[in-house]
């Protein structure tokens, strides 16, 4: 036999008093009295009443969910910001629904689609660093009422908000960090060029060498993805060099940290013989037997205000105005032990 789920007419019936009084009841009515809520809270809850969420999203128009898309969630960036988001939406009820592209474009349509399925009230993408044709999601905002907020990784489409960081500014900060404390040399390991974050790192690391007049050097500029084997590969190929770099800026963490344990395994001194700077601040970079230094990107407050952004657009609409935002956040450098000569 299959248990029956308790409804608003068992209740009704328990208490006798009406269903529209129990309805009203679970869904705090001003017009309910409170001796009259906490009677029926307390015999839902006795019943094991469950609230249909999705018949009261039906009603209201709003499922009180949200989906996030990130390439991935093993990294401490995008779980930082998935933290801010959660913390900004909590109070207000939502839930957040995490969904991973695993850096597939493939994988990041579906999981858009499957989202739009549950009805999500709303869609944050960091897109994968393969996202090329955006189609897709120009037809999702013509055919649908769900808005799409872009964090981080993104594209500049019209009617979509997006949360990111002065990458050309941090990397330019570092740059200028290293020239400050006297290397001459200066290498850079450049990250996905498919994706503008990395794009607009490249470019505040040329110019701040063009601003130092110092001469930008194309062998010098590395093609690296983000990952520590990446790190220790690159590093192994320059040090191999007639002309070899006295420092490195990286446009992430990870290569970073594999070009400090290559430099480790080359029994050269950080920061005499050669600097370090990475990119994303994550924790690992301050807890090193040698700190590393590296730009923060805020990725707490880029959640918080992404949430933040996805409220305030609720309010616009609700005056029948839509409001698209471009926010860029000022990154942090933290100077450590990699790269200060001084």
């Amino acid at each position: 036999m299959t248990k029956k789920n308790t409804t608003i007419y068992d209740i009704s019936k328990k208490l006798n008093v009406s269903v529209a009084t129990v309805s009203r009841a679970l869904n705090n009515h001003p017009r309910i009295s409170q001796e009259t809520k906490e009677l029926v809270m307390a015999t839902a809850k006795e019943m094991n009443y469950k609230q249909n969420n999705l018949a009261k999203a039906l009603k209201s128009g709003e499922t009180k969910t949200v989906g996030v898309i990130v390439p991935y969630i093993n990294t401490n960036f995008f779980s930082s910001v998935i933290r801010g988001l959660e913390e900004e939406l909590s109070p207000h009820g939502y839930r957040v629904i995490i969904c991973q592209s695993h850096d597939d474009a493939a994988i990041e349509k579906k999981q858009l689609n499957t989202l739009l399925h549950t009805q999500v009230d709303c869609i944050f993408i960091s897109i994968s660093r393969n996202t090329s044709d955006m189609e897709y999601v120009k037809k999702i905002l013509t055919t649908t009422n769900t808005p799409i907020i872009f964090f981080d990784r993104k594209k500049d489409i019209p009617g979509i908000s997006t949360i990111t960081i002065d990458d050309h500014k941090g990397a330019y900060a570092a740059t200028e960090h290293l020239i400050q404390q006297g290397y001459k040399n200066i290498y850079h390991f450049s990250g996905d060029q498919n994706l503008e974050i990395y794009q607009n790192r490249l470019n505040g690391y040329m110019d701040a060498l063009t601003a130092y007049k110092m001469p930008v050097i194309k062998d010098n500029i590395i093609n690296t993805g983000s990952s520590i084997e990446e790190g220790i590969s690159a590093m192994k190929a320059i040090w191999k060099r007639k002309i070899k770099p006295d420092a490195i800026f990286s446009a992430s963490d990870f290569t970073a940290l594999g070009a400090c344990k290559e430099i480790k395994n080359l029994k050269l001194k950080m920061p005499q013989d050669i600097g370090v700077i990475g990119f994303s601040n994550e924790p690992f970079t301050q807890f090193m037997e040698l700190s590393i230094s590296s730009v923060d990107q805020t990725p707490v407050l880029m959640g918080k205000i992404s949430g933040n952004v996805f409220l305030e657009s609720i309010k616009d609409n609700s005056s029948g105005i839509t409001i698209e935002k471009k926010l860029v956040l000022t990154p942090t450098l933290y100077i450590r032990q990699s790269s200060k000569r001084k």
